[in-house]
């Protein structure tokens, strides 16, 4: 699989290395200057868990993507916890593996721990809360990682399938439903009544997050 997605991706353009093992990955990771990592769970020697966990206590804040054949929504929430950016379940789509690369280029890592303020609202991905106007609000994990993903997008809408791609495993239900029955439970959650809503519906477009100033 690594030598394919090196032939693909070079085929796209990219400079690409490629490391067997996760201490191997690590070395070349903490010394070299990448855009992006893509990196599998399942590695000899040192873990995609631990990979991401040392790089990201070494200051590193490279993006990285996480690649596995489990698709358990434990073991999604485990990667993102450790450091990854974004997550996909083998067996998956090479488009789709493109178009996310595209994203995490684009916009960059975000620091492990990162603490979020946009408008009123204030995220602490770390320890998994989050406040609106000073007020601790309890989400979900699959409403922080909505609200992640949207924070992460400020400056532009986000489609249902995007949504679906990057905050729903892919074993889930693909139901575009579910992702406006979620973005209903987290505005119950961090809207006030005759205020207006922090996730705006754009029509035929999908979603995107807006600052609600505080009072």
């Amino acid at each position: 699989m690594a030598r394919s997605l090196e032939r693909g991706l070079a085929a796209e353009g990219y400079g690409v290395e490629l490391a067997a093992d996760g201490e191997t990955g690590l070395e070349r990771s903490l010394s070299g200057n990448y855009d992006a990592i893509i990196l599998d769970l399942m590695l000899p020697r040192l873990s995609g868990y631990e990979v991401v966990s040392k790089l990201r206590a070494a200051g590193a804040n490279v993006p990285v993507l996480m690649l596995t054949a489990k698709q358990d929504e434990d073991d999604q929430t485990e990667a993102l916890d450790c450091g990854a950016d974004d997550f996909l379940s083998k067996p998956f789509s090479y488009p789709v593996l493109l178009a996310r690369l595209r994203a995490l280029i684009r916009r960059g890592g975000a620091p492990v721990g990162a603490v979020f303020e946009f408008g009123d609202l204030r995220l602490d991905t770390a320890n998994h809360r989050c406040w609106r106007a000073g007020e601790e609000v309890s989400l979900t994990r699959r409403e922080l990682a909505l609200l992640v993903y949207l924070l992460h997008c400020t400056d532009r809408n986000v489609s249902k399938a995007e949504l679906l791609d990057h905050v729903w495993d892919p074993a889930a239900d693909r139901d575009p439903n579910v992702v406006e029955v979620y973005v209903g439970y987290l505005r119950r959650k961090l809207d006030q009544p005759g205020r207006p809503s922090h996730v705006e519906t754009v029509r035929s477009q999908g979603y995107r997050l807006v600052e609600v100033p505080v009072g």
